[in-house]
């Protein structure tokens, strides 16, 4: 075993084929949840998405787990929040997402979810370092052998949450341009909808394994912008490869990142009494702008850690029902337990629909501080966490922020 981290605050990422994301390191991380999580309901229910590796991934997975006494619960290519939802009610110890989100084909990873539908805890996945850095030969046992049994989830599952929040028809008259990524919502987005009334056109809805996310999607929403414009379409919306992030562009093709979408279902939600606890999350990494605002309407802002299981685990705190995250991740927990870019998606459009205005000019909802990205390209994260240890780096950095204070703030991460 590799003298590395292997859990980011997302699970386990790289690149299909290469260390860790390989068949050798599946098989064994497989075996180590068998001894270290799933010991009660001795059940685990695997997802994916479109990549061509996925199938691969599953079968070294499900590999470690049945030769284990594991039995294994095939959820197919769904969204990564269809799985976390689903989670829950599967009588299972746990559940993996074999995604690797918004990234090219070549990458994948895998997504622990816990039996409740939340992400794996930083406690959690040290344990699991921990367990899989010690090298320890597996025990099988000729009398333990798991199965591999299909579990039908995906259109049928969205309807039903769907029709919690809109009826049948209720976007009649709207025109939108969807683009599925040619991920796991490729098969779904279109039909709810088109079942909703809306007028449609669907990209990149045809998955082959190798173009997820290519030239499509939440991060390159060019074709979508141009298809809105050429059509005269009311609006676009962009998912990313698994379905847990969403990015809008207005009538003129302008893209609206994840800031704006959330102080708009801020707005919304807090309009029909529908917001818990007058609070919306949020990471350090939102526009301060978007805070300012949140404030303006007599609501409590909470800005957590970057990474949406922060936005989550800040939410089931204060019991809080919105967040989110300017990369486009919504969560909005009376409907999913993570970020869901069908769910929120419905909810703008109805939104939209009721103030009766081209999106245009209903965003920006807020006028964002003005704002300065720079990446630094490093060889590696240890390099990163050296330099950022420096006293004098350190110093520096709260120099900054002292200077800033009121007005502006600095973030390095």
């Amino acid at each position: 075993m590799k003298n590395k981290q292997l859990f980011g605050t997302d699970g386990v990422r790289g690149i299909a084929n290469i260390y860790p994301l390989t068949i050798d390191f599946c098989t064994r991380l497989a075996v180590t949840l068998s001894t270290q999580i799933c010991t009660k309901q001795r059940r685990v229910a695997i997802a994916r998405d479109t990549r061509i590796s996925g199938s691969m991934l599953f079968s070294a997975l499900c590999a470690g787990f049945t030769a284990h006494g594991i039995d294994v619960l095939d959820l197919g290519v769904i969204p990564t929040p269809l799985c976390t939802t689903l989670t829950p009610q599967l009588n299972v110890d746990m559940s993996i997402m074999i995604t690797a989100s918004h990234n090219p084909y070549q990458d994948n990873g895998l997504k622990l979810i816990a039996a409740d539908g939340n992400k794996f805890s930083d406690s959690a996945t040290n344990v699991l370092e921990q367990a899989l850095s010690t090298e320890t030969k597996p025990i099988y046992d000729k009398e333990k052998i798991g199965t591999v049994t299909p579990y039908a989830a995906g259109l049928q599952d969205y309807m039903a949450t769907v029709a919690r929040i809109a009826p049948k028809n209720a976007l009649l008259g709207m025109k939108i341009v969807l683009d599925s990524a040619n991920g796991a919502f490729s098969g779904i987005l279109p039909q709810i909808f088109a079942n909703l009334g809306a007028e449609i056109i669907s990209l990149a809805d045809s998955p082959n394994g190798t173009n997820i996310n290519q030239d499509c999607g939440s991060q390159h929403t060019e074709n979508l912008s141009r298809t809105v414009v050429e059509n005269a379409y009311d609006l676009g919306i962009a998912v990313d490869g698994d379905g847990d992030r969403i990015i809008i562009c207005d009538e003129n093709g302008k893209r609206l990142d994840g800031d704006q979408i959330i102080a708009f279902l801020a707005t919304y939600l807090h309009k029909h009494g529908m917001l818990k606890n007058n609070a919306v999350v949020a990471t350090i990494y939102s526009n301060l702008g978007l805070g300012k605002y949140i404030r303006s309407l007599g609501l409590n802002f909470y800005a957590t850690a970057v990474g949406e299981r922060y936005v989550i685990e800040k939410m089931h705190e204060i019991s809080a029902n919105l967040g989110g995250e300017e990369s486009g991740h919504m969560v909005l927990s009376d409907y999913a337990l993570t970020g869901d870019a069908l769910v929120s998606a419905v909810m703008v459009c109805l939104g939209v629909k009721e103030l009766a205005q081209p999106v245009s000019r209903i965003f920006p909802v807020f006028q964002p501080f003005p704002a300065k990205a720079y990446n630094l390209r490093f060889e590696n994260k240890e390099i990163i966490s050296a330099l950022l240890a420096k006293p004098e780096v350190e110093l520096w950095i709260e120099q900054i922020k002292t200077e800033l204070e009121g007005h502006g703030t600095i973030l390095v991460r």
